[in-house]
């Protein structure tokens, strides 16, 4: 019997990517809760699957030489699920390295700078005009990027990918990043289309209970983005 994948995971668009993937590949898998609000991962156990204490990361006991192997970065992560299960990332190289690119837009854009959007508008603990404007200015601009690429393609990659699995988690908080969907009507066809997948709805589902049990307050906004952060591991 194959042993399930253990998924360390909170609710964010990075852990989404993954749930969202294990769900579409029906692999099997159990989420193992890493509450980065209370501080999870920055427990040494965690720390020993990922030195950089960031969430999603996995251990894989069936790896591809049939010892275990554990994976952090959700691009890397979903790279390897795809080619595990030979699914999500193309039919030949061509394709391949076209998911792999809109993968590594989202992984060098869309997330970072969708990131300091909802950090500078919701969590920052002043108001910063500059950062605000900066990175929603940012966050529209690459709305632009995809609304213009899907007004070409069903898809960011053509077909259904792990390009859109990485992307559409950050597209979900879109009215906290500044956006209207109703601006951008190619990417709202995309994102009307990907929410209708019974795996994607289940994906975003996972743990949403625990996260909504755990609403962020001062104590909170120091272990995520004060100087605990900066503290020798």
């Amino acid at each position: 019997m194959t042993q399930p994948i253990d998924l360390y995971y909170w609710p964010t668009p990075n852990g989404q990517k993954i749930s969202i993937m294990l769900e579409e590949t029906e692999l099997p898998y159990q989420a193992i809760p890493v509450n980065i609000g209370a501080g999870d991962q920055f427990k040494p156990e965690f720390l020993a699957i990922n030195p950089n204490n960031k969430i999603p990361a996995i251990v894989d006991p069936n790896g591809p030489d049939g010892e275990p192997i554990t994976l952090f970065e959700s691009g890397a992560i979903l790279l390897y699920l795809a080619e595990k299960t030979g699914q999500f990332l193309g039919k030949n190289a061509r394709e391949r390295y076209l998911v792999t690119q809109w993968l590594m837009f989202q992984m060098g854009g869309i997330g970072p700078m969708l990131g300091q959007a909802h950090h500078f508008r919701l969590y920052a603990p002043e108001k910063i005009a500059y950062g605000i404007e900066r990175y929603t200015n940012e966050t529209t601009r690459l709305y632009r990027v995809l609304d213009k690429r899907l007004a070409e393609v069903e898809y960011v990659a053509g077909d259904y990918s792990i390009a859109d699995m990485a992307i559409f988690p950050w597209i979900v908080p879109y009215k906290s990043q500044g956006q209207d969907l109703a601006a951008y009507p190619h990417l709202k066809r995309w994102f009307d289309t990907i929410s209708q997948r019974a795996a994607v709805q289940r994906g975003l589902a996972l743990l949403k209970q625990e996260q909504r049990a755990n609403p962020i307050d001062d104590k909170t906004r120091e272990i995520l983005f004060g100087n605990r952060q900066l503290q020798q591991q």
